[in-house]
């Protein structure tokens, strides 16, 4: 199945809008920073052993070709659009620990259960500042660290009070 029929599959509401978003950044070995943290993170969710160091190290180029070969895939650790598309649509929700500044359908099933919460926001798959609001008061009501950030715990909290 190609990347765009997979899209299209899982995710036709927001396909646009994280098309564009996943073509953002371009990753290659040795490239340091948040992309690359968020790279490891989503590495780690699809049952990748490494440590989230913001390097993109050894480690994470076997990592990712890896996942390139996995998904048929041009096998050259260079993370590119069709990678970050393959990451980011195909984490399963509550599998990492969301945050903002962080996409994906993860992210878009977040939104789509606060909003089953009561939450008036956005459903974009986009971890911006209406989410973060979202997610703040949601631990602050039921009395969570407020961290801002959505780890098992409230996966599951929000899970079991929207049903």
């Amino acid at each position: 199945m190609s990347i765009h029929n997979l899209i299209h599959s899982r995710l036709n509401p927001i396909y646009a809008t994280l098309d564009t978003a996943t073509t953002g950044t371009i990753l290659r070995p040795w490239d340091v920073g948040d992309d690359v943290i968020e790279l490891q993170e989503l590495l780690k969710a699809f049952g990748f052993k490494l440590v989230v160091t913001g390097a993109y190290d050894s480690r994470t180029e076997d990592c990712v070709m890896i996942f390139q070969r996995r998904h048929g895939f041009r096998v050259d650790a260079v993370i590119g659009p069709k990678t970050w598309a393959a990451l980011k649509l195909g984490v399963k929700p509550g599998s990492r620990v969301l945050r903002k500044g962080l996409s994906g359908f993860d992210v878009y099933e977040l939104q789509g259960l606060l909003n089953i919460n009561g939450y008036a926001i956005e459903r974009d798959g986009f971890f911006e500042e209406q989410t973060y609001q979202a997610v703040m008061e949601f631990q602050h009501q039921h009395k969570l660290r407020d961290t801002g950030m959505v780890d098992r715990v409230m996966w599951a909290m929000l899970q079991n009070r929207g049903h």
